[in-house]
């Protein structure tokens, strides 16, 4: 593989771009923003999504999907509840077998498909992977030390993948199980509000442990439920990204919590961020899912009742602490 594209301009997009063209892949850039092309091309700098990090002068940027036919490898990472429309415009540019590598994390609102299904409706001739973990973006960007998992069928794509985009400092480990690697991506960004929530209410350290360790058990039913493996989100993909973004006030997540334990409104949480909080959309589903699979998830469920406003934070913190005593296991 010696060329790539990456569908998607916002940080996370910006940061892989960065990985490609460091790994010695020809890197082209698709973004919506008019703004991010001219300053990627003119400029080397993402100034809107990913500023103060100067990129790669071979990542060359552009607007039109056809200039990504060519290449050997695809990175999708238009956020989760886009996809399907970013897909959509891209697909007749797709030969047969061209790799799209998903690194969206979340499920889709309405009809609660991961995103491997919404790529096998939209562009179907693709050959699917799966990257996620515990990594942010502009940590990435800068070139400090990643490790992530790439989840792919064909154990020979896979590996092929992680080859072609191992740096010295972006190391990624292979898996065969992308719905697990999907799973715990997804699932964490619901659990990285709760952590902020308990964060910004001023619970202490005790609470935020047995949040996470709580949490991890509802992120590994709900992968299992959807015929992923336990063992691929005690990996990368699910505890390390769980530990990361439940940790670090840099998870746009977890500040979302912070900002809704401290009592501000979800609208004002939201308010002036560009990057998207992928949590706050898919809790709704999450909770729609796991009531589908008959999955218990009561940290999931409480916070997508704070968001939607059926609970407040008191009440639904009550609720959790209130549950009949169980076994752990």
């Amino acid at each position: 593989m010696k060329t790539a594209g990456v569908i998607g301009g916002g940080a996370w997009g910006t940061a892989l771009a960065q990985v490609c063209a460091r790994a010695g892949l020809e890197t082209v850039l698709w973004a919506r923003e008019p703004e991010v092309v001219e300053a990627v091309n003119a400029r080397h700098e993402n100034s809107l999504f990913l500023p103060g990090v100067a990129l790669e002068p071979e990542i060359r940027a552009t607007a039109d999907f056809a200039n990504l036919a060519d290449r050997d490898l695809v990175l999708a990472v238009a956020p989760a509840q886009h996809l399907r429309g970013a897909l959509t415009a891209f697909a007749p540019h797709v030969r047969d077998g061209l790799p799209i590598l998903l690194c969206a994390k979340g499920i889709e609102q309405g009809s609660l498909k991961l995103m491997t299904e919404v790529l096998a409706e939209t562009v179907p001739q693709a050959a699917p992977a799966v990257l996620s973990g515990p990594s942010f973006a502009g940590e990435v960007a800068r070139g400090l030390p990643t490790a992530v998992t790439l989840a792919c069928p064909d154990e020979d794509c896979a590996r092929n993948l992680s080859e072609a985009l191992a740096t010295p400092t972006f190391r990624p480990y292979f898996a065969t199980d992308m719905i697990g690697a999907e799973a715990g991506g997804a699932i964490k960004n619901v659990l990285a509000i709760a952590c902020g929530i308990v964060e910004g209410r001023g619970m202490g350290r005790s609470a935020h442990a047995a949040l996470i360790t709580r949490g991890f058990a509802e992120l590994t039913r709900m992968a299992v439920a959807l015929g992923g493996e336990a063992e691929t989100v005690a990996g990368l993909c699910g505890l390390g990204d769980l530990v990361l973004t439940c940790s670090s006030h840099q998870s746009r997540n977890m500040s979302v919590g912070l900002a809704l334990g401290r009592g501000e409104t979800l609208e004002a949480a939201l308010a002036g961020k560009l990057s998207v909080a992928e949590g706050v959309a898919s809790a709704p589903a999450v909770r729609q899912l796991a009531a589908r699979l008959g999955v218990d998830t009561p940290i999931c469920e409480a916070v997508a009742a704070i968001l939607a406003g059926e609970a407040g934070v008191d009440e639904a913190i009550a609720r959790l602490l209130s549950r009949p005593l169980r076994e752990e296991r």
